[in-house]
């Protein structure tokens, strides 16, 4: 494996947790820590955790001393600390604490509630050297006590207690109790001229006593080469190596991969495969119900979209993937609905997955050429694709659907639908036909028709090449050539026109309009309110002004939103005489608006991904909106919205989504615009990178313009884009012996990509391929081939 040499101002993350692959992590009582270099108090090079908020805070730092000379903080260090290896649950740093004593630092994390350290120290000098090593364990406890020392079976160790849980930290080597501020144990070593010492550290948090002292002193127990050997090989059996001309572009690929694999658990009777979480760190991880039932939003369940993303950041695991997909069928229900949000934790989103399933399906045959698996799953996508067609999700039965919930899209923070941000419409989303929807689909059908063919077994898709023809006339009908850009249509009316405010109000009352409109208009009603306690009002629309009801809004259909509430009407209006209003608050004002279909965003520009546009039209949508400055070229991605209606919307509107950054990549690539992908890649990076650099974490978004990160840290969506990388690339590892190669190197330098003995290098006009075995094949020409033996 790679060694490394990252320090300080390099990008890292350095968030250590249990791998699923090597242990059982706990889904309901698991504790990530994260390594900090030099930060804290005091300064210290520490390992810390908060046991999923069950503490405030717990660092555990070693302290070298030498003749009365004590050295905790990092920047006092004689060598600063450099990362030679890491895992997900692994990491490896040399350092020189005092002049001529080095230290290589190793930590393990081998299951959800404990972590040990080996520290290999050498007199480097010609003189022989007393020092002490101490192990520093400091304890901000919720509610308890912190560490002290104490004897458990004639062995000093250090015991502390918060929220029910007693961390124990143990040690090697005979320690005695420290005598520095903090608790520690301390052991006093004797060095020879070039002589080495190891010992190892271990703490462990349970409910008792005993239990953390027997876990803590069997870790430390444990044969630390045999299991770091275990580690080591099965990150090089699922892992890829990249070689690029980049240093930070190598660092910031790897630690994704890792990141990624640091985010699964192992099955349960809820799932039948391993899934994932969207955030692993030391804030998360402890349910207090003890079934994960209570988890927020970034535990309770895996999506489409981020299943579709973290494939393509671990291409090197397809058996993983593959779980995922299982995992969503697993819930199909007997109609062939599949959940949204299934999770470990029997969650269930309770809406209709996004349609990408199929997709997903057909990549990993195309990476593997395995008909057994697409035997597996084609009855059940297909069923699942027709319940889009079902009266549930498309209203007026025209053969194109809407979503029914805006966590179905993976955007939810849409200006058009959300209802948590001022600035935001609010809009019943399923009362538009969705672009990004429709794109889906056709994709979804293109996939089974490609599944079918490949299995024989045409004739069971002969109506899905009808349906999904009408989805693409929906489609031609939503371009806007204005725009270069699809558009939101209303899901009645086939239009799609802009707001306007009708009429104002305070309390209840009747606003008289006496307007005809052509075409007829959806209306949009809301409510400002202050009072938490308000009731939610009844809206009578009428087509005359003193007689009728056409539409009845009851207050089941208001939507709580900041500042308010707000409800979209059902039908559409031709002619509206009156709006009567009843059970508002007499300082509650309200607003009726013409809907506004106009917003744009990166969802718009799903139909490149799926292959929908024609050429020419693609060109155009790429140039007049991918790189154009004004449109959604920016400097660290492709932002959610080319504008943002105000400065308090920006962080929102300009946020990078690299899953929807990645589909249209994807896009771009399927219709020839190399260059241009390459060029999003490395914009996508400089973002990644920048974070890993400064924040030495991934976020969940990034800002399009500054690269600032946004939103929750060490989170999925935010990890570099390891597979759209390897597809500007042209470069599929389909096994140790067998790569797929399409077009040539667009980057500036060239790539080498080691996989399981397989390297393949990546020049600038030619490609070699070296087999594990020692032969190698070149490669000069562009037109995509599978090189083998």
């Amino acid at each position: 494996m790679r060694e490394w040499s990252l320090r300080a101002g390099n990008p890292l993350n350095l968030t250590l947790a249990a791998d699923r692959r090597l242990s059982t992590p706990s889904y309901v009582n698991d504790h990530s820590w994260e390594m900090d270099l030099g930060s804290g108090e005091p300064p210290a090079l520490s390992l810390r955790t908060t046991y999923g908020l069950r503490a405030r805070s717990i660092r555990i730092f070693p302290r070298f001393t030498e003749d009365g000379n004590s050295v905790t903080n990092v920047s006092d260090f004689v060598t600063q600390p450099v990362i030679r290896q890491f895992y997900p649950n692994f990491l490896e740093l040399t350092f020189s604490p005092l002049e001529g004593l080095e230290v290589i630092y190793e930590v393990r994390v081998p299951d959800s509630n404990a972590i040990a350290g080996r520290l290999t120290i050498t007199n480097s000098t010609t003189e022989r050297r007393k020092p002490r090593l101490e192990m520093c364990a400091a304890l901000v406890p919720l509610e308890g006590h912190t560490f002290s020392h104490t004897q458990m079976q004639m062995v000093n160790v250090l015991v502390g207690q918060t929220s029910g849980l007693i961390p124990l930290l143990f040690m090697t080597g005979g320690p005695l109790p420290g005598t520095g501020l903090q608790p520690s144990l301390m052991v006093d070593l004797d060095l020879e001229p070039g002589a080495s010492r190891r010992l190892t550290w271990s703490q462990a948090a349970t409910l008792e006593h005993q239990s953390s002292f027997d876990t803590a002193r069997l870790v430390a127990a444990q044969p630390w080469d045999a299991e770091r050997a275990r580690i080591e090989l099965v990150n090089a059996g699922e892992s890829i190596e990249f070689h690029t001309g980049d240093p930070e572009w190598d660092a910031a690929l790897a630690l994704s991969q890792n990141a990624a694999f640091s985010l699964f658990f192992p099955a349960n009777h809820n799932l039948p495969y391993p899934s994932f979480v969207q955030v692993r760190g030391p804030d998360q991880g402890y349910s207090r119900k003890g079934d994960g039932s209570d988890y927020p939003a970034s535990w309770n369940g895996q999506s489409p979209l981020d299943a579709y993303y973290l494939a393509s950041i671990l291409p090197a695991a397809p058996n993983l993937a593959r779980g995922l997909l299982r995992n969503f069928l697993a819930v199909q229900t007997e109609d062939g609905t599949v959940d949204g949000k299934p999770g470990l934790g029997g969650h269930r989103g309770r809406y209709p997955a996004m349609p990408i399933l199929a997709s997903m399906a057909w990549n990993l045959h195309c990476s593997s050429d395995e008909d057994e698996f697409l035997a597996e799953v084609f009855p059940k996508l297909l069923n699942f694709f027709w319940t889009w067609f079902s009266p549930m999700n498309d209203r007026d039965r025209d053969g194109i659907p809407e979503w029914v919930h805006l966590m179905q899209t993976g955007y939810e923070e849409n200006p058009m639908f959300d209802t948590w941000n001022p600035w935001s419409q609010g809009a019943e989303i399923s009362s538009m036909h969705s672009p990004a929807l429709m794109a889906m689909l056709y994709r979804e059908g293109q996939s089974l028709i490609r599944i079918a063919k490949q299995l024989g077994r045409e004739d069971e898709v002969r109506l899905v090449t009808k349906q999904i023809e009408r989805l693409k006339s929906g489609l031609k009908e939503a371009w806007n050539p204005r725009a270069a850009l699809y558009r939101y249509r209303d899901r009645q009316t086939g239009t799609s026109s802009s707001g306007k405010v009708l009429g104002r109000l305070q309390g209840s009352g009747t606003i008289k309009l006496k307007q005809t409109f052509e075409p007829p208009v959806r209306l949009l009603i809301e409510v400002q309110t202050t009072d938490p306690a308000a009731r939610r009002p009844q809206v009578v629309i009428s087509e005359y002004s003193t007689k009728g009801e056409n539409e009845i809004i009851q207050g089941s259909q208001f939507h709580w939103r900041s500042g308010g509430m707000v409800a979209t009407s059902q039908q559409v209006h031709e002619k509206i005489g009156r709006i009567q209003l009843k059970g508002v608050g007499t300082k509650d004002r309200v607003i009726i608006r013409r809907l506004d279909y106009t917003g744009e965003d990166h969802t718009l520009m799903i139909p490149l991904w799926a292959g929908v546009p024609d050429v020419q039209q693609a060109q155009i949508m790429v140039s007049r909106n991918v790189l154009i400055a004004e449109r959604f070229d920016r400097p660290y991605g492709i932002p959610a919205c080319p504008t943002s209606p105000n400065a308090e919307a920006d962080p929102a509107c300009s946020s990078v989504y690299l899953p929807w950054n990645q589909l249209i990549g994807e896009g771009m690539l399927a219709y020839g615009f190399r260059q241009e992908a390459a060029r999003l890649v490395a914009h996508l990076m400089t973002g990644v990178i920048q974070n890993l650099k400064q924040k030495r974490t991934f976020y969940q978004h990034y800002h399009a313009d500054t690269g600032q990160g946004l939103g929750e840290r060490n989170a999925l969506s935010g990890l570099a884009p390891v597979g759209l990388f390897l597809q500007v690339l042209g470069v599929e590892l389909l096994s140790s012996t067998r790569v797929r190669l399409e077009g040539k190197n667009p980057f500036p330098w060239p790539v080498t990509v080691q996989y399981k003995g397989l390297k393949v290098i990546r020049g600038l006009e030619r490609t070699d391929v070296i087999f594990p075995n020692g032969k190698s094949v070149t490669v000069e020409d562009p037109v995509p081939c599978i090189v083998s033996i």
